[in-house]
């Protein structure tokens, strides 16, 4: 497995997802063209330097993963997430309706169980596509007007006293705040080991679901498929870092970020110029040019749910 647990230690002291640092390489790119861009890690950079001890807790999850992995064990059922949308917004078109929500909902079970309508079984890692056998419901929607035009990546749309909204029971509940981000942010998530009171992932507006405001190329909700994927532990496909680990093993090393579309046969210049997995919906490809997990990335999620998993309350 592509993973050492010092090296992991280490990694997470060092790592901060800037969408353009990772860009120079990079293929399918224009400065005309919207790219998607992830401040998941960026996040977890400030919430390491922070909290010390949040190293060390996200080092014994990775150490419960591998055990886990090892043991071959999976999640027994049908594991049920509910989601609490919490929407702010300033503008008619930020106040999203019920059904672009559910529509977002729809999504993330689609690509979750693999049942996906455009999943492309001529692809080259057709063989290790994986699914996760969970059911997101949609529990609650919290609405908020406010005067605010971006939130950033600070976390304050989740804390009434900045004006955000306060999550709702995150021990049981995976809470979905919809706002304008700013700064070119599609989303972010809050991997496993943070505060309770911060945990779920944040989508700006214009990336949620399939129908009313969502903005293509970013209108098929990939945006929460990634950002969900993290807060169930999983990295960026390039481990954010040149030809670096995603902690995966059945994942290709990427040499970097890959945006748009990539030409089929796209190759990576690491070790071994393998194939990139860039259909993965842990890259930054546009939301069209992604359609799976991998089986590794699947039981590397299910992990984080067993009984002794970070999120073993949402059983």
């Amino acid at each position: 497995m592509k993973k050492s647990l010092i090296a992991v230690a280490l990694l997470f002291l060092m790592i901060a997802c800037q969408n353009d640092d990772s860009s120079e390489n990079s293929v399918n790119q224009s400065p005309n063209v919207a790219q998607r861009g992830c401040a998941s890690h960026e996040v977890l950079d400030r919430q390491l330097k922070a909290d010390p001890t949040l190293a060390l807790r996200m080092n014994a999850i990775e150490e419960q993963t591998d055990e886990f992995i090892k043991n071959g064990k999976i999640v027994n059922g049908v594991l049920e997430i509910p989601v609490v949308f919490n929407v702010l917004y300033r503008t008619t078109a930020e106040n999203i309706s019920q059904a672009q929500l559910q529509s977002q909902i729809d999504v993330l079970n689609k690509d979750f169980q693999g049942t996906n309508t455009d999943y492309n079984s001529s692809n080259p890692f057709n063989s290790v596509r994986g699914a996760l056998n969970v059911r997101f419901v949609l529990d609650n929607v919290v609405r908020k007007s406010t005067t605010k035009t971006s939130w950033g990546t600070n976390d304050a749309m989740k804390s009434t006293a900045s004006g955000g909204i306060a999550a709702t029971s995150p021990t049981t509940k995976l809470n979905y705040w919809v706002c304008n981000i700013g700064g070119g942010i599609l989303g972010y998530a809050q991997f496993p080991g943070g505060s309770s009171t911060t945990d779920g992932v944040v989508i700006d507006s214009k990336y949620t679901g399939t129908t009313g405001s969502a903005v293509a190329p970013f209108n098929k909700g990939r945006t929460a498929t990634h950002e969900v994927g993290h807060w169930m532990n999983l990295r960026h496909i390039w481990g954010d870092a040149t030809c670096g680990s995603d902690l995966v093993a059945d994942t290709p090393t990427h040499n970097t970020s890959n945006y748009g579309i990539p030409a089929v046969g796209h190759r990576s210049t690491c070790s071994g110029t393998p194939l990139e997995m860039y259909m993965n919906y842990m890259d930054y490809t546009d939301d069209a040019g992604m359609y799976m997990f991998s089986n590794g990335q699947a039981t590397r999620m299910a992990a984080i749910f067993s009984t002794t998993g970070s999120r073993k309350s949402f059983r």
